[in-house]
């Protein structure tokens, strides 16, 4: 499955400010900063993982996990805010692996599995699929990459998604990188990107916003009081 990405270009790391604090001093990422790379339009490939196709769809993901001891990364944003472009950028300058929580979910959506029909409709309807099949998923693509560094591109959606992945996979985050980015934006790049999903449309955009600041801003001011968020 190939996707376009179109360019998106945020300020040095330098010039990042952590919630809680004066400028960030020095980048989370190593010196070259992917923020301030800008590039051009790029293919990409997106590998789909599948639940129970692999040799791993009996283990006990959890203690997999623990073992492996990942470094995770959270990317937050409404709808259209630049999270897939950014990822592609820091994947391919510092070796973050990118997991789309929604591009797992339109997988197994696709794939036929007994939740592919209600992971359909709750998308069309812009809601927030059940933590449990977005968490193993997630789970699943970790244990199953050769990497220990992710970014998780859209995830947590709100605050029962997030106390249940910190409970479930024993994991917090390094930081969460927050694209803040206005409303009109956000619709008119959806608009523009013609992507050809089915949940790019103006009604569903506009519940997803409304998702958005319901239900996961909530999540980043808990971060925030941790320390631990990096705001454009």
């Amino acid at each position: 499955m190939v996707f376009q990405v179109c360019p998106y270009r945020l300020p040095p790391a330098s010039n990042l400010k952590a919630s809680s604090g004066p400028l960030i001093k020095s980048s989370p990422f190593p010196p070259f900063s992917p923020f301030s790379f800008k590039f051009k339009r790029v293919s990409f490939e997106v590998t789909i993982l599948q639940m129970g196709t692999t040799d791993t769809a009996g283990k006990d993901l959890t203690s997999s996990l623990v073992e492996k001891k990942p470094k995770v990364v959270f990317v937050l944003g409404g709808p259209g805010s630049g999270k897939g472009t950014q990822c592609v950028n820091i994947f391919q300058h510092f070796g973050y692996e990118h997991l789309s929580a929604g591009d797992l979910l339109r997988a197994e959506k696709d794939s036929g599995s007994e939740n592919g029909t209600m992971i359909q409709n709750m998308m069309n309807e812009g809601k927030i699929v059940p933590s449990e099949v977005t968490i193993k998923l997630l789970q699943k693509a970790m244990v199953e990459s050769g990497n220990d560094k992710f970014l998780i591109d859209g995830f947590p959606r709100n605050e029962e998604n997030r106390a249940a992945f910190e409970a479930v996979t024993k994991i917090e985050p390094e930081f969460v990188l927050f694209l803040n980015c206005p409303e009109e934006e956000m619709e008119r790049r959806i608009l523009n990107r013609n992507q050809g999903r089915e949940d790019d449309n103006i009604e569903t955009i506009r519940k997803r916003l409304k998702v958005f600041l319901e239900s996961t801003l909530p999540v980043i001011e808990y971060y925030k009081a941790k320390g631990k968020v990096r705001e454009e």
